[in-house]
């Protein structure tokens, strides 16, 4: 059954909502695919619902180990794959923020680590939307809605995205990117695609695409960052 606007997604998703705690929306698909423009603009639709219900959105990246942790444990190279991910914490966020407030730590791409002075508490929403890697199956979701992209598309946004971040750290020194400011356009672009198929391609295929065939709907988009379908999977 195909759902062709966001308004049908979060329609589908309010009526899953249980009766009494929040509703926990677990939103997950390739880097760089989109999943926070995603997550904003699906907590503007569901904001809109009757009795316009409050809405929070979180990110897993907050709930990654911290730099100094993966490179003890010499992982940090495999940033984004599920070991690198604090899993407990996680669940007991997602478990508590059902029946209280629940701490969520923040992450910044610039500083490329967990930021201490972005984490925050979020208490009994009606709707939790958290968005990003390092789901799986067992996680205390409601819902999971899994973001489909072409690889090709994907690895395209990611080396734009990576592009962008290396111009930004001109004017930021502390930016993780700047170290690669001594480099050039070309040589750069060479390096994000080489991350891609080194880094995220790999986690993309082994533990980011299964999780396409345990989604409760699958959005489905174009190049251009376009909606093309949304698919409710069959129960």
């Amino acid at each position: 059954v195909s759902m062709p606007t966001i308004t049908d997604l979060a329609n589908s998703l309010w009526a899953v909502r249980p009766p009494s705690s929040a509703l926990v929306v677990g939103l997950t698909g390739g880097v760089a695919s989109g999943k926070s423009t995603l997550a904003a603009t699906l907590a503007q639709a569901l904001q809109a619902m009757p009795g316009q219900p409050v809405v929070e959105q979180a990110a897993t990246d907050g709930f990654l180990h911290a730099n100094a942790i993966l490179i003890e444990r010499e992982i940090l190279s495999r940033k984004g794959f599920p070991e690198t991910y604090d899993r407990a914490a996680m669940v007991r966020a997602l478990e508590a923020v059902r029946t209280g407030p629940a701490g969520f730590p923040a992450y910044s791409h610039s500083l490329y680590d967990v930021d201490p002075g972005l984490g925050r508490i979020i208490d009994r929403p009606d709707v939790l939307i958290i968005e990003g890697l390092g789901f799986d199956a067992r996680l205390p979701l409601d819902a999971l809605v899994y973001l489909d992209a072409d690889r090709d598309d994907q690895e395209a946004w990611y080396v734009s995205r990576f592009v962008g971040f290396w111009e930004t750290a001109e004017q930021d020194p502390k930016s993780f990117y700047a170290r690669f400011r001594g480099m050039d356009r070309e040589a750069v672009t060479r390096l994000a695609a080489q991350v891609w198929n080194e880094v995220n391609l790999p986690n993309l295929r082994s533990h980011i695409e299964p999780l396409r065939e345990a989604a409760d709907l699958v959005v489905r988009k174009r190049s251009d960052h376009s909606i093309s379908a949304i698919v409710r999977r069959a129960a």
